[in-house]
C-alpha cells in the first residue's frame, strides 16, 4: 500500500495517507476539516547514494537466489 502526500484546498492542511489502492487514492478526505476538496502532492522520494554518484547496471540487479525479489517477499518465484 502506497502512501500518499496530499494538500487540502480549504484548510490548506498537508498530510500523508496510507492509501490501499490508486482507485481510491482520490477520495481520500483531509485529516484537519475532513473536507473532500484535497489534491495529491508530487512526493519527494529517496536515492540511493548522492546525485554525484555513478551507477551501473549491476548497481541495480536483483538480489540472487530468490527470483523476482532475492527471496524476501515469499512470493515462490
Amino acid at each position: 500500500m502506497p502512501i500518499y502526500e496530499y494538500q487540502c484546498r480549504d484548510c490548506d492542511t498537508r498530510f500523508d495517507a496510507l492509501v490501499k489502492s490508486l482507485a481510491v487514492a482520490d477520495q481520500v478526505p483531509c485529516t484537519s476539516c475532513s473536507g473532500a476538496n484535497v489534491h495529491r502532492l508530487v512526493s519527494t522520494f529517496a536515492t540511493v547514494g548522492g546525485f554525484d554518484d555513478e551507477f551501473t547496471a549491476s548497481d541495480f540487479k536483483a538480489g540472487t537466489g530468490g527470483g523476482c525479489c532475492g527471496g524476501s517477499c515469499g512470493c515462490g518465484h
